[in-house]
């Protein structure tokens, strides 16, 4: 069944959507004469027009992080100087979580860190068993310079950064390579001393990587990648080849983790920013699960205070339920305790340093910018973009966010996502391709039930779209 009106937008959303600033030539300039490049632009648009946050360009959306930015620069700088930071978001379905997640690191990216995003869920990355967490953080690893996967990039960097500082004792012949490979590894050994006392493996196995690749082995050097990337059914013969056994475990996770921060500090990395997100699937968990991942938490903070993970800087994000309510944050005493910020003030005084921040509210102002950035951003690279500024202008744009709010009970913070998908792949998709299609005149708002999330349903009220009043 389909709602002839307007119905909502979650995910995407709250408080983000605003600069684009990025100088690329044979970019497009957008409102305040920002150069965007078609790359970027096209990744957001097609992003928005599946109804999924954007993995690149958000600097481009985000409003309304102005009283942030500053707090959370000056930690992401405290993190590139070698301390650890810790901080935990908070903010209900819609209001942007995963949007803020991936705009920090974009920013993080930006001032030379290195990020990583991973969701916990019970089945693939159970917060406790941080093995899965390990493999997922370097499966989608990226840098500024890389997409995704710039794990084993990192590993190769860090060599050639050990190859250079070896290169700068002028007493070696840099056309000798037997001596360049040993005094390397020497420099290597010294650089990874610490993690070898508590993980020898991590060391061992770069040290076979190096030998397999100046050997031409590539296979086998694959395998190592692949082992000390964490993944699961490494071939025996791969493993021998670096006197190493089984697979990482969790105490080995910890341990490879450190490792990775050396690495990065070594090769000129300001740090690693690791998100995980959706941390407050854990109420939904089993028992025991539930606990032991909460417990997990509380380690991960405790071991980060005492500067156990120089470089890392390490955020979650979460509803109120899962702070406050009885089967998250608070059946664990001292991880609420750790967690504990008063939030009874008006939001207009939240403290940025506090160890846990609320999302600025989502309003209706706040909406329509984004819909003018986005229709701004996706004009300036359409065939017909004069068309679609002149048919989608701001009273449209109004329009249509207050048809896609006016079925959530004025709800905005919960319908970005419908709406600016609405507006792309509806409206602006059709004007750009079909010379005589009018948005006034042809286009009727539907949403069906299947196209909707199900906290989009459940903000509403409504088990299924029979229940939404026309």
């Amino acid at each position: 069944m389909v709602v002839r009106a307007p119905v909502e937008f979650a995910s995407l959303s709250a408080a983000a959507f605003c600069r684009f600033g990025e100088s690329v030539p044979g970019g497009v300039r957008n409102e305040g004469s920002q150069v965007i490049s078609p790359q970027r632009r096209a990744e957001v648009i097609d992003a928005l027009r599946r109804g999924t946050v954007p993995k690149a360009g958000l600097d481009a959306l985000a409003v309304g992080y102005g009283r942030l930015q500053g707090t959370l620069d000056d930690e992401l700088d405290a993190v590139a100087s070698g301390r650890g930071a810790f901080k935990a978001i908070r903010g209900e379905y819609g209001s942007g979580k995963t949007f803020f997640g991936r705009w920090l690191q974009e920013r993080a990216r930006s001032r030379g860190l290195a990020t990583s995003e991973v969701q916990i869920s019970e089945t693939e990355t159970p917060l406790h068993r941080l093995e899965t967490v390990y493999r997922r953080l370097v499966e989608r690893i990226a840098t500024a310079d890389s997409g995704e996967g710039a794990f084993r990039g990192i590993v190769d960097g860090w060599f050639y950064a050990l190859e250079r500082d070896v290169l700068e004792d002028t007493s070696l012949d840099p056309t000798d390579e037997v001596s360049l490979l040993a005094t390397t590894e020497a420099l290597m050994e010294a650089r990874l001393a610490g993690v070898t006392k508590v993980a020898p493996a991590f060391s061992a196995t770069l040290r076979a990587y190096r030998h397999a690749l100046q050997a031409g082995d590539n296979a086998t050097a694959d395998g190592l990648m692949a082992w000390l990337s964490g993944q699961p059914n490494v071939a025996a013969s791969i493993r021998r080849s670096a006197g190493v056994k089984g697979n990482i475990d969790h105490f080995g996770a910890t341990n490879f983790l450190s490792g990775l921060l050396t690495m990065l500090r070594d090769s000129g990395y300001g740090g690693l920013l690791l998100v995980l997100d959706e941390v407050e699937t854990l109420q939904r968990m089993r028992a025991d699960t539930r606990e032991r991942g909460l417990n997990a938490l509380r380690q991960w903070i405790d071991e980060i205070d005492a500067g156990h993970f120089p470089g890392l800087y390490l955020l979650i994000t979460g509803t109120q339920a899962f702070y406050e309510g009885a089967q998250g944050v608070q059946r664990l005493a001292p991880l609420a305790q750790r967690l504990h910020v008063d939030f009874a003030t008006d939001s207009r005084f939240d403290n940025p340093r506090a160890v846990q921040v609320r999302l600025p509210a989502f309003g209706h102002d706040s909406l329509l910018e984004v819909g003018r950035k986005v229709r701004d951003i996706y004009a300036d690279g359409a065939v017909a973009g004069d068309r679609v500024r002149a048919l989608v202008d701001d009273s449209y744009v109004e329009s249509l966010a207050r048809a896609v709010t006016g079925n959530l009970g004025g709800k905005v913070g919960v319908s970005p996502r419908l709406f600016l998908k609405k507006l792309v792949s509806d409206v602006m998709d059709r004007v750009d391709q079909f010379d005589d299609f009018d948005p006034r005149k042809h286009y009727a708002l539907t949403i069906s039930e299947s196209e909707m999330t199900a906290q989009e349903r459940a903000s509403v009220g409504v088990s299924s779209v029979d229940d939404i009043e026309l």
